[in-house]
């Protein structure tokens, strides 16, 4: 379960299909979809193990 804040729902957020990206300065981050309003969501920082 990986959660991310959505501006447009104004809470945070379940990502759904979550994807794993490397920026281009090398640090992870999580990218998916807000399950409520469909608008694109991120978050910078490892998954949870």
């Amino acid at each position: 379960m990986v959660t991310a804040y959505c501006v447009k729902c104004r809470k945070k957020v379940e990502i759904k299909d979550p994807k794993e990206i490397t920026m281009k300065n090398g640090r992870p981050a999580m990218k998916g979809i807000c399950p409520d309003c469909g608008t694109k969501v991120f978050r910078i920082g490892k998954p949870p193990s």
